[in-house]
């Protein structure tokens, strides 16, 4: 394939698959699927669960979106896309997952374009904006690392659709979480210049990291990661005091509210569209 044709890279092994990315023809992801809750699992905890992790999924490929045509390389930008719509097949199994359990029996474009700022539940860290590619990578690293972290926890929640997102979620996380290792490394060992960048990027997360544990207390798996990371790159994780609010509970900061403007503003100006 020559260099012209990059972008279909993306689209390989989909050609028959119209349900992949943008196209039309979508159903229910979980059409099929029984989705019965098991006895002793309370569907309320695991309707609220799902739609906090599929924000989480959803207001994070959206800020990866925005490197489309500004990341530094045109292979970044195409691994940035990918790491994306593996969060976007997250959010949309997550949602659908969600409007069979709250009774509402809501559809993922509810969910996704139809709500309020107010009304997500995705971490704080998720929705800042991207500065430099540093601070998306720090980003990247952290989020990637807390979520396979809390994803490899959910294979034994006793919701058996929960369970397969999840293992399904863990092998793309992998790869999220080994893509962030090797370029913070590559920065952090790098110039004076992009060390200085991933140093001051990780400064700048470190206030939003309790927020992440008080989610999902995952801590010591999440240090045991980064740690071994940190060092390689030459770099120090900074504890800084914690940032008080918490996205799961709706509090979130100035920036969600525009971005879902962005994300939503297709849908919301034509509400009645079949997509």
């Amino acid at each position: 394939m020559s260099d012209d044709h990059v972008y279909l890279t993306l689209a390989e092994g989909h050609e028959d698959d119209t349900r992949w990315a943008y196209g039309t023809g979508f159903e229910d992801p979980l059409h099929g699927v029984d989705g019965t809750v098991p006895e002793g699992v309370d569907g309320a905890w695991l309707a609220m669960l799902c739609m906090a992790l599929a924000d989480d999924a959803l207001v994070q490929a959206q800020r990866l979106a925005e490197w489309t045509t500004r990341a530094p390389e045109l292979e970044e930008e195409v691994a940035l896309a990918n790491i994306g719509l593996d969060l976007l097949g997250q959010a949309r199994l997550l949602y659908a997952r969600c409007g069979r359990l709250d009774d509402t029996g809501r559809g993922e474009d509810v969910y996704a374009y139809f709500r309020d700022a107010g009304d997500f539940r995705n971490v704080r860290l998720a929705e800042l904006p991207n500065a430099d590619f540093a601070f998306s990578i720090a980003r990247l690293l952290v989020l990637s690392i807390w979520r396979l972290a809390h994803f490899e926890g959910l294979t034994a929640v006793g919701d058996p659709v929960l369970e397969a997102v999840a293992a399904k979620g863990i092998k793309e996380l992998t790869y999220h979480r080994q893509y962030a290792a090797e370029w913070a490394i590559r920065l952090g060992d790098g110039t004076d210049e992009s060390h200085r960048r991933m140093q001051s990027a990780l400064k700048q997360i470190s206030p939003w990291l309790e927020e992440l544990f008080a989610a999902c207390d995952v801590r010591q798996d999440v240090m045991a990661v980064l740690e071994p990371v940190m060092e390689a790159a030459g770099l120090v994780f900074p504890e800084e005091r914690p940032l008080r609010g918490a996205g799961r509970a709706g509090d979130h900061t100035e920036h969600l509210a525009p971005l879902l403007a962005e994300l939503q503003s297709v849908a919301r100006a034509h509400p009645d569209a079949a997509w």
